[in-house]
Order: structure tokens, then sequence, then C-alpha cells
């Protein structure tokens, strides 16, 4: 190999070029529409064969190419989108480089046909792999652009060797179509494959509209399972729609989250979806959800992979924050009752939205949330009131006086059950509305099945519980709240730990020392690279402290910030209330079966258990009518 400085042809440096923004027919799929929609385009017309490889074909309507600007758009590094350095330091478009034509042209056989006119006459500009000399020609079409797209990697035949079955690379346009799709619901798109039409999604503004091209890509399951979220808070907005836990996945696949309408996978992103449901879903499962993120182009820098599906936040701990918060509070407000009633209540969307608003001061946000989610420092949501750690023996007592009873017929007086004796047979429903002149959400206990389920009747049909899932979230979301409201019982340590850091460690220790003590620590800095370990909380009582130290003071440093001392808290409480909640086979009055489903139309999360298990599901009349084929 020769030492020789010397520069790239063009050809040579168009085909490097393409290794990055061309991987296979999906990649140019995306490149092509993204085009389109900055070019104004309404509707989009898209033909394929051969799964991409051997025909792609694009019609928008946008603006459409000067004839001057048409061999001048396959140049690389030639774009309309940005002209000065500021404009790349607050890119609105999601094209920027100018690398995709040229890139694209490099590999394939490539035609571009545009009009600016209404009268259809346009120009045509050709380019095949070689040199790419453009080759431009008068032609008849629409106002708009069309790209063709013929035989890609015909010139690079060991990079047509990677592409996959013709099935595959179409599951991949479908994907990479489906992501433009839910990022511009004012877009008609239009899909045809091997001559077959496949997707005819009709634009729409409107929720409901937006919501049919939901239903039509990501499945009528997700929308029956569907969130809305709408949250606005410090010059950010989240909104977009968010499936409730039951609705989990094995995999990654119903996950869409958008910058400022750019499609991006990103870590710090993921990290705060994943704590927000962190509570509520099964291990192993994985949250759904279609999430837009709109701030100021300014505060989020897109020029930081060749994909651009990367982007860099200014402020990434600040919209970190608000993700959480706005998704764990819309998590957490979500009881029996309330989908019912039309959605997420709209005092759990003020609260993420009341800390704080437009230039008013702001309280600090904590390095670390507290374990009941708190957001910047704040309790976002007021539900009923709940016991602290000294009620929830009490709280034990109106389920848990089984324990004590003799056979589950009698509850401790104790307990505050008002009699602790009471027929099992209960007043019919609709006896029952109309002394209450209103039927709960999850309605009015009937039976206990096997010891393990309640049998509960409201309006619409029957409610099955599993008792011990439901008392176990109940029990859990007490301790969490008596925990974050300060009630930390710390254990002085008859041996202070000694650790060996390194300096930067140790030095991060002094600078961030509030998050130990917030969480019930007492540390000490005992020289230039070791820490003592004074005291622990409680709720740490046998746990590798040492370790746990170890791992926050790494993500300090690599984060700034760390959830580890806060999770490892969680899961001890969570692991108390398992325990501590009433088990199966255990029979239950009548008054305590009530005053669990009551408990469980107020508790946060009570969908779900502490593992993730759905606590509660509803078997509607109609479809008990059906099973008996009554009316039919």
């Amino acid at each position: 190999m020769s030492d020789k400085i010397q520069q790239l042809s063009p050809r040579l440096a168009n085909q490097i070029a393409a290794g990055e923004v061309v991987e296979r027919p999906a990649s140019v799929i995306k490149e092509l529409l993204e085009n389109s929609i900055d070019a104004g385009a309404t509707r989009l017309d898209i033909d394929i064969d051969a799964g991409g490889a051997k025909r792609i074909s694009v019609r928008d309507n946008g603006k459409g190419i000067d004839k001057d600007d048409l061999a001048l758009a396959l140049a690389r590094h030639a774009t309309s989108k940005i002209y000065a350095l500021e404009d790349l330091e607050a890119v609105a478009t999601l094209g920027f480089r100018g690398e995709a034509l040229a890139s694209i042209a490099s590999v394939a056989r490539l035609s571009l046909t545009s009009s600016r006119e209404e009268s259809g006459k346009g120009w045509q500009v050709t380019a095949e792999g070689r040199e790419m000399q453009p080759q431009l020609t008068p032609a008849s079409h629409p106002r708009g652009t069309s790209v063709e797209v013929r035989d890609l990697f015909f010139n690079t035949p060991a990079r047509r060797k990677f592409l996959r079955t013709e099935k595959t690379e179409f599951n991949r346009i479908d994907d990479a179509l489906k992501r433009l799709a839910l990022s511009r619901f004012d877009v008609s798109i239009n899909l045809r494959h091997n001559g077959k039409g496949v997707h005819n999604l009709r634009a729409g503004t409107e929720q409901a509209e937006m919501e049919r091209r939901l239903a039509q890509l990501c499945g009528p399951a997700f929308m029956q399972n569907a969130l809305h979220i709408d949250v606005e808070r410090n010059g950010l907005r989240l909104w977009g729609w968010v499936a409730e836990p039951a609705f989990s996945r094995s995999q990654t696949d119903l996950q869409f989250f958008y910058v400022n309408g750019r499609a991006i996978r990103d870590r710090m992103v993921s990290h705060a979806v994943r704590r927000a449901f962190a509570d509520v879903l099964h291990h192993g499962r994985h949250p759904a959800f279609v999430l837009y993120l709109e701030l100021n182009p300014a505060a989020v820098d897109v020029n930081v992979h060749p994909t651009k599906h990367e982007v860099r936040f200014r402020d990434s701990r600040l919209v970190h924050d608000f993700l959480f918060g706005s998704l764990h509070h819309t998590l957490a407000s979500v009881r029996p009752g309330v989908r019912e009633q039309g959605g997420v209540p709209a005092e759990a969307l003020v609260a993420v939205q009341s800390d704080g608003q437009g230039d008013s001061p702001r309280k600090p946000t904590p390095a670390i949330s507290g374990g009941d989610g708190s957001f910047s420092g704040q309790r976002a949501m007021q539900l009923p009131q709940r016991p602290s750690v000294a009620g929830l023996q009490r709280q034990m007592q109106v389920y848990g006086a089984l324990h004590q009873s003799h056979g589950g017929e009698e509850v401790a007086e104790s307990s505050g059950v008002a009699e602790s004796r009471e027929p099992t047979q209960q007043l019919p429903l609709s006896q029952k509305e109309t002394v209450d002149n209103e039927v709960p959400p999850l309605g009015f206990a009937l039976a206990q099945l096997h010891g393990i389920y309640i049998l509960a009747e409201n309006t619409q049909g029957l409610i099955v519980v599993d008792m011990h899932a439901a008392h176990e979230r109940i029990v859990y979301e007490k301790m969490k709240q008596a925990y974050a409201e300060g009630n930390i019982q710390a254990q002085p340590l008859l041996v202070p730990i000694s650790l060996a850091v390194s300096e930067s460690e140790a030095n991060c220790f002094d600078e961030r020392s509030e998050v130990f003590v917030s969480l019930g620590f007492v540390l000490q800095r005992a020289g230039p690279e070791s820490l003592l370990v004074r005291q622990v909380p409680a709720a740490l009582h046998g746990a590798p402290v040492e370790q746990l130290v170890r791992d926050v003071l790494s993500d300090l440093l690599a984060e700034g910030s760390s959830d580890r001392i806060v999770e490892h808290i969680n899961q001890t409480l969570s692991t108390m209330a398992c325990h501590g909640s009433v088990r199966a086979n255990r029979r239950l009055a009548i008054a305590e079966m009530n005053a669990l489903l009551r408990d469980m139309e107020k508790t946060e999360r009570s969908g779900q258990c502490n593992h993730g298990r759905p606590t509660w599901t509803h078997i509607k009349l109609a479809d008990m009518d059906k099973w008996f084929m009554r009316g039919q």
C-alpha cells in the first residue's frame, strides 16, 4: 500500500458515503420520503418491485425543483435546507446534509422528474453509477417530484449479496414507511408492492383521524389499550399515545419516539421510558408507545450520526426528567374506571405542568427522583390520604385480620371494619344503585373463588380480581409513599465500611454528597482515594452496600445521575409488600373484599402487581350473552 496522499475520485467518495446512507432499499425509501416531506408534500405515492431491489418509485405533490437545480440536486453536499452555520444549529427539516440523492445515484440507476408549474411542463435528470454524469431532458409532470431508483447495487455486487429475501426487505421498507407515516398525520400515503396495494393512509389532523391511522399501522389492540397524553412544561411538550402496561410486548417492535417530527433512537429517552414503566411491567416485557417530543430546534443537535437516528440534547437532564415525570404520572393515574370515564384524569396532567411555567422560578430538581416518582421535587398527584408506615399495620388489619381470624369469618374490632360479622348475602346490584346512587368502577363483591379471586359485579358485567396481586400493589404504594415522605429509618453501622475508590470518584462524592444524604446514607471522605460508609437506610439491611455505592458513583460520573439506590430500595419494599399481603386460600368477608376494591380504585398503578402481573380483568355482560347465545 502506498503512503502517498491523494484525493479520492468523486465516484469512490460517493460510494463511501452511500455505505453510510444507503444500507438497503428501506434506506432509499426513508431518504426519498424525507425529501418529499421537506418539499411540502401532502401526498406520497410509493411503488416498489421485488422488495425494492429491482425498482423504487416515489411521487409527491411538493413544490418541485427548478430546471437549473435538477443536475445540482444529484451532487454531493448540495441542499436547499441550510446555508450557514446558524442554520445547522437549529435544523427544522428532516434532511439537511445533501448526500442522499448523490449516494443513491452512485449505486443505482436514478431518474428524477420534477415540475414547479401547474401546466405539467417539467424536466427530468438521470444518472447511474460510474461517473454519474447527469443527463437533462424535458418531461411532462404535474407539480411535484418523482424519483425512480432501479437495480440497486447493480455496480457493487458485493453489497447486493448482503440483501435479504424479498419479504425481509419489504418488511423493512414497511417499517420505514410506518415510522414516517406516524410522524406526519397530515400527509396521505399510498404504497404498492409488485403491483398490489398495501397501504392507503388518508390524511387527517383531528385526534380521531390520527387514531384511525394508529389503528391501521399499530393494530386495533394497541388503540384499545392506549392512553392519550399531552403535557407541556418549560418549553417542552410531550404528546402521543402510550399503551397500558397490560399491553406489553416481548420485543420493542411498537416503540416510536419522535423529536420535532424526526424518528430517533436515543439511550437517554429509552432510560426515561424504562424508568417510568419500572414498577408496572413484567420481567422481560417491553412497553408500547407512539410519542412526540417538541422543543426549540436550537436545544437539540441532530447532526451527530450519518443516518440521523441519534440526537443530542443541550440539557439532557431536563429532558429526561420531563419525559420520566410525564409518563410516570400518566401511568400512575390510571386506576379502575379511568378509561370508562374518558382517559387519564386532567388533574394528573395538570400536576405535571404545575411545577413551573414559563420563566417562573423552578424548584431545584433532585439528582435522584424519589421512590414514588416525585417530579421536580414535588408530589405530582394528590390522591386520597394515605397512612404512613405506622398506619400500614392498621391497613393490614383491614384485610389481614384474617391471619388471626377464625376461618376468615370475623375481623378484629381494631381493624376498622364496621361490622365484624356480616351475612355473606348482599343486596342485588339494582338495590345498591338505589341506595348508593352510584356503582363504583369495580362494583361490589359477590363471592370469593377458590380462595384466590374476588368476584364482583358492576354495571357492565363481572369483575375478577386476583386478591393477593391487588393487595400487594396497595401495600407497596403505601410503603413507597411513606418512604418518600421522609420516614426513612437509617441504621448506623457499628463498624464503618471502608471503600477504596479512584480520586475522581472521591471528588464526585464531594460534589454530589446530597444524593446519598437524601437517601439515608452517611458517607465521609477518609482520604484522597477512600470513603467511609457510616450509615445506611434500614431498608437496605443485608444488601451489598459497598457495590451499590460504587455503582452509584460510576453512574454519577458517567451520566450525572443514578437510580440504583432507589431501585434497590423499591425492590426491597416490593418484597416486603409481597410477604405482607393477603395470601391465597385465605377467606375474606364481603366487607373485606369491598374494602380491597375501594382501595384499588384510589391506588396508583393498581392494574398491575409489583411484578407487572395484571390484578383484575373485566368480563362484559354482552360477551357472556354471546357465550350462551342470548338474543340470537
